[in-house]
């Protein structure tokens, strides 16, 4: 698909403004009579606005965030919204996507004086007029919901960002970049501030590595840093929009993930939950929160779901309670791992090392691992874990270590582990044919998005690895791409080295063409530098999954459909549902879901 992409009406900069400000005074001065004191004040008005709309779009206000930013302006038209282009603007300016409203205060309070929500209030404001608000605060009637002008683009076929638009909520730096310049903060035990670098990618890798990697595309990246990778992507989204009403969806770009990384060793609850509550009183009284309550509200928690689901008495346990807040429970959140009794999170993939800037540089890669030669049936990356009698990772290390077939990277803590060495994984896994998946220290782990990388088909042992997770991003089959043995297999001693061999040569070619087929959607390319692309990423896929999850959302409501009970407990299951099939319905893998 062939991406919309440069503007044909560029905004109007240096000489254009001022020639237009003076086509405009001489509308005033036409008989070449004297202005009158009013008609002067209103000329010096004009200018002055003008002025200090320039100067907004062009960062003279200021601001800390970094990025090339694509923004689309809007209008409203007699007759319908006008015609939308896309216009870049200059890296280091305003963040905030909306030039009509100011940036919020950072304090307790909204700028008309009102105090902001309580974000543990159970109730969520939603504006359910029939008028809605152009960008230049005039009412239009469009319909009897507030999102009909989105709804409206979402059905105009002219219009190639027509469902794709994301309006950014601005919020003040201490929410996102400040979390960057305080980089040696977000860990007590590593230096993250060299994987900040390059948005979010971490330091260049140099060489192939030995003839396993690509000369180009490879980065020492942390599995941590998706906050940043996700902003940095949306700044260069090719269908921003600074007019919420047409957006598709909204995008908050709070660092949930680095904020509470500094508060999980050593910190109290009120300290891990401090910045997102402010987040969210800041969010919930804007405007734009009111139109759906949050539903159409999306932020990105680069973790896995469980640092944001404190349990117990609310003061002690594990993480922040981000993801238990009454508002944060109508936005979606895209985590490292969702969690499978729980509506408002989505798993999206780990970032890898891979961000290359091509698409010539992802079939390239995609040709190089399907056609190579792999001398071990399979492969195990990661340690036992004897303390832990839920794990099958010591049987896996056993049976690898005992087998001719297979080759072994112990993991280590420390910084002599192989395992966080991006060419050491790549070239053990380049040489697999099978690489083992178990459970990590939660249901996921970055292993799995790795091995897809270098063309290994994965052998998962528990369903909530992947299956259940990333249902935006891999098949509903996992049979097509992937090998499943439960783990009460593995414990019970049976062979996986004699599974993987029943398994017949077309058929594991079958399994690796699709699995190389997955990579470039899960994948978090370089786009500072690439025009046009015919590929979609991991980003692509999941904004795009947002945004269709909210039109659908909002087309329910037009058309007077009752919104679907969902029962949480069975969210692991819904993804799975086939024609006809309802969640009550008996699953094999029920049991392995039936507590949390």
């Amino acid at each position: 698909m062939r991406r919309h992409h440069a503007a044909d009406l560029p905004p109007l900069v240096g000489g254009d403004i001022l020639k237009a400000t003076n086509d405009k005074l001489g509308k005033f001065d036409k008989g070449g009579g004297r202005c009158s004191r009013l008609c002067s004040l209103l000329i010096l008005a004009a200018t002055v606005s003008m002025l200090a709309r320039h100067c907004y779009d062009f960062g003279v206000a200021g601001s800390s965030a970094t990025g090339t930013v694509a923004r689309v302006e809007h209008g409203l038209s007699s007759s319908r919204y006008r015609t939308r282009k896309i216009n870049p603007i200059a890296r280091g300016k305003s963040p905030f996507s909306d030039p009509f409203i100011s940036p919020p205060r950072d304090a307790g309070h909204t700028n008309s004086g009102k105090a902001l929500p309580d974000p543990l209030a159970a109730s969520v404001p939603v504006d359910t007029g029939s008028s809605v608000t152009g960008p230049d605060g005039g009412g239009e009637q469009r319909g009897e919901h507030a999102f009909a002008r989105a709804l409206a683009a979402a059905n105009d076929r002219g219009d190639l960002c027509g469902d794709r638009y994301i309006y950014v909520q601005e919020l003040p730096p201490r929410f996102n970049t400040d979390l960057l310049r305080d980089c040696g903060t977000l860990s007590p035990w590593t230096d993250k501030c060299k994987h900040t670098a390059n948005g979010g990618f971490g330091p260049q890798l140099s060489g192939s590595q030995g003839g396993v990697l690509q000369e180009t595309g490879w980065y020492d990246s942390d599995e941590h840093m998706l906050d940043v990778i996700f902003h940095d992507r949306i700044k260069r989204y090719e269908c921003l929009t600074n007019d919420s009403s047409l957006a598709a969806a909204i995008f908050v770009p709070f660092y949930a993930g680095l904020d509470v990384a500094r508060h999980l060793w050593g910190h109290n609850a009120s300290s891990r939950d401090a910045l997102a509550l402010d987040m969210v009183r800041l969010v919930t009284a804007r405007p734009e929160w009111r139109v759906m309550g949050g539903r159409d509200h999306f932020f990105v928690a680069g973790r896995t779901t469980w640092d944001f689901r404190r349990l117990g008495d609310g003061v002690t346990g594990w993480g922040s309670s981000l993801l238990r807040l009454p508002a944060v429970r109508n936005m979606t959140a895209l985590v490292l791992e969702a969690s499978p009794w729980n509506l408002n999170d989505d798993a999206i993939p780990y970032p890898t090392s891979f961000h290359p800037a091509t698409d010539e540089g992802i079939f390239f890669w995609q040709d190089r691992v399907r056609g190579l030669k792999r001398q071990w049936l399979f492969s195990f990356a990661g340690a036992a874990r004897p303390e832990d009698a839920r794990s099958i990772a010591s049987h896996l290390v056993e049976q690898c270590a005992a087998s001719a077939a297979c080759s072994l990277m112990e993991c280590r803590k420390g910084p002599s582990n192989r395992c966080d060495s991006p060419a050491g994984v790549m070239k053990l896994f380049q040489s697999s044919t099978f690489c083992l998946q178990p459970q990590g220290d939660t249901y996921t782990r970055r292993s799995v998005f790795e091995a897809l990388l270098a063309g290994c088909i994965p052998v998962f042992f528990h369903p909530g690895t992947a299956f259940v997770q990333y249902t935006w991003h891999l098949p509903k089959n996992h049979a097509e791409y992937s090998v499943y043995i439960s783990e009460e297999d593995v414990r019970r001693n049976v062979s996986v080295e004699e599974r993987l061999r029943r398994i017949q040569p077309d058929d594991v070619e079958r399994m690796r063409g699709a699995a190389v087929g997955l990579i470039p959607a899960m994948i978090y390319s370089d786009t500072s530098s690439k025009l046009e692309s015919t590929v979609n990423d991991a980003f692509d896929v999941a904004v795009e999954a947002v945004t269709r999850k909210v039109t659908k959302i909002r087309k329910r409501i037009v058309e007077g459909i009752p919104e679907n009970e969902k029962l949480e407990m069975y969210s692991w299951k819904y993804p799975l549902l086939g024609e006809g099939q309802k969640v009550e319905d008996s699953h094999e893998w029920d049991p392995l879901f039936a507590s949390n």
